[in-house]
C-alpha cells in the first residue's frame, strides 16, 4: 500500500485552491449530475480533488484510486473513478468556462483587444489521424485564455465560432483568412489580421480587377514591408483592408520551401508553382485602418506564436496531446477536466503577481525600501 500523499492529505492548501474556484460550484455538481448521490465519496470537495489526482497529476485510474483511499477522500474503484468522471463532464465544462469568465470573457467594449486564435488536435490510443479538436482564442494583454471550444474532427476551424465585441483584433494563420471568417468578425465590429491564402482569400483592386500578386510583390526588398489596399468579397459586399507584405530573406525562403515540400511529401501531392513563388513572401490582410503603419501590423501579428506556446505548454506539462479515453463522453470529460486544471493554474499565476512575504496583499504600488 502507498504511504500518505502528504500532499493530498494536508487539507491547508485545500482552502486556498478553492477560494479560485468560482461561487456555486458545489451545488452545480448536483445540478450537473456529477455527483447525484455520495457513494463511495463524501460530497463535491473530495470527488473534485479526486478527478484533479487523476487529471492535475496524471496518474492512472488505479492509482488514483490508492492515492484517494490513502489520503481519506474516498473509497472508489477504478471503474467507479470512471464512471464519475464520465458523469462529470457537464461540471468541469461549466467549471473551466466559469474560471475563463472570471478571467476577462465579458469585458465591455473599448479599446483594442487583440486575441489570437488557433486549435490544436488530440488524438486518442492507436489513432493515426485526429479525433477531437480544441478551438482556441488567448488574450494577448494577459496571456489568458478567453474562449475555448472542444469538437470532434468534423469540427472546422474558423473565426465564426469565437464570439466578437466591438474592438476585438483577431489574429489568425491562413485557415481562417477567408472572407466568411472576416465578415463574420467585421459584423460584429471586430478587426482582423490574417495570414494570405491568396486560393482562399481572393483580394481585388478598387477598379474591381484581381490583385496582381507577383507583378506587385516584384518590388518587394528584404526586411521593407508595403502595402496595398484591396478588397475581399462576401456575399457581394466589399469587405476592405490591407495587404501588407515583406520579402523574406534567402535562408527564410529556404526553411519556408522545405516545410512546403516535406508537407507535400507526407501528403503525396505535388508542390505547385505558386507555392514555391510565394514562399520568398511573408503577407497578412488586415482591416485595421492606416492608423497603424505595416511594420506594427506584422509585430502585432508575431505574437500570435504565443496561442502556439500555450498549446506546447498544456501538451508537455498537463499531457494534454494524448488522449488516454476511447469512449466519447468520458474523453469530452478529461478534455474539460484538462482545461479546467489549465485555467486554474492561470488563476494561481496571476494570484502569485500580487503575493507579498508579509502574508497579506499590498494595497497599490509597491514602494521602494528606500
Amino acid at each position: 500500500m502507498l504511504p500518505v500523499d502528504r500532499n493530498l492529505a494536508d487539507l491547508d492548501n485545500w482552502p486556498l485552491l478553492v477560494s479560485f474556484l468560482p461561487t456555486g460550484w458545489q451545488d452545480e455538481a448536483k445540478l450537473t449530475g456529477a455527483l447525484t448521490r455520495a457513494r463511495g465519496v463524501s460530497g463535491p470537495d473530495a470527488l473534485l480533488r479526486i478527478l484533479l489526482i487523476h487529471l492535475a497529476s496524471g496518474y492512472s485510474l488505479t492509482e488514483t484510486a490508492v492515492r484517494a483511499r490513502n489520503a481519506g477522500l474516498g473509497e472508489m474503484t477504478a471503474v467507479a473513478i470512471f464512471k464519475r468522471l464520465r458523469a462529470s463532464e457537464h461540471w468541469l465544462r461549466w467549471l473551466a468556462r466559469e474560471l475563463g469568465t472570471a478571467r476577462g470573457w465579458q469585458l465591455p467594449s473599448g479599446d483594442l483587444r487583440y486575441r489570437a486564435v488557433d486549435a490544436t488536435v488530440i488524438s486518442e490510443p492507436g489513432s493515426t489521424g485526429t479525433d477531437w479538436r480544441l478551438h482556441y482564442s488567448l488574450n494577448l494583454s494577459d496571456l489568458q485564455c478567453d474562449f475555448f471550444e472542444i469538437t470532434d474532427v468534423l469540427g472546422g476551424e474558423t473565426w465564426r465560432r469565437v464570439p466578437v465585441s466591438p474592438g476585438d483584433v483577431l489574429l489568425g494563420d491562413r485557415i481562417y483568412g477567408t472572407p466568411t471568417g472576416i465578415a463574420h468578425v467585421l459584423r460584429a465590429r471586430g478587426e482582423v489580421i490574417a495570414r494570405v491564402n491568396h486560393n482562399a482569400l481572393p483580394l481585388f483592386e478598387f477598379d474591381g480587377s484581381a490583385f496582381p500578386v507577383f507583378r506587385r510583390f516584384r518590388t518587394l526588398r528584404v526586411g521593407k514591408p508595403q502595402q496595398w489596399k484591396t478588397y475581399a468579397v462576401h456575399d457581394g459586399n466589399q469587405l476592405r483592408g490591407r495587404l501588407i507584405a515583406v520579402k523574406r530573406s534567402a535562408e527564410a525562403t529556404r526553411r519556408a520551401r522545405k516545410r512546403i515540400a516535406r508537407r507535400a511529401s507526407r501528403r503525396q501531392m505535388k508542390v505547385s508553382q505558386h507555392s514555391w513563388k510565394i514562399a520568398q513572401y511573408f503577407c497578412v490582410w488586415t482591416s485595421l485602418r492606416d492608423q497603424f503603419e505595416p511594420d506594427q501590423i506584422l509585430e502585432a501579428y508575431r505574437l500570435r506564436w504565443q496561442i502556439e506556446l500555450a498549446f506546447k505548454r498544456m501538451k508537455s506539462i498537463l499531457g494534454f496531446g494524448h488522449l488516454p479515453k476511447k469512449d466519447p463522453a468520458s474523453a469530452r470529460a478529461w478534455l474539460h477536466g484538462k482545461l479546467f486544471v489549465s485555467l486554474l493554474a492561470e488563476h494561481l499565476i496571476a494570484a502569485a503577481d500580487a503575493f507579498s512575504p508579509w502574508g497579506y496583499l499590498l494595497k497599490g504600488k509597491a514602494k521602494p525600501l528606500a
